[in-house]
């Protein structure tokens, strides 16, 4: 039995800081891309897409729901975020 405990209430709000320190390069792109479909009167619906997915993956349920670090770490979107930090 361990000793040690994980405050799951201070690993939440670390993994929502670790989400918004990787969604924020992603976002730069997509800001960039977003202004150069706007030029060309191009679609931009998949660009707002992206974009609301980043701004959404702090909040997801999953973080909340998480009870152990296992669950926490495995709740990192790989697909809009990257490499898990983990």
């Amino acid at each position: 039995m361990s000793i040690i405990k994980t405050n799951m209430a201070k690993a939440k709000e670390i993994h929502k800081t670790n989400i918004r320190v990787a969604r924020e390069p992603k976002l730069v792109v997509l800001d960039i891309e977003f202004q150069k479909a706007l030029e060309t009167s191009s679609d931009t619906a998949a660009i707002v897409s992206k974009k609301q997915a980043l701004r959404d993956a702090p909040s997801d349920s999953a973080i909340g729901s998480a009870t152990t670090e296992a669950e926490l770490k495995a709740q990192w979107n790989t697909t809009i975020l990257g490499d898990s930090p983990y």
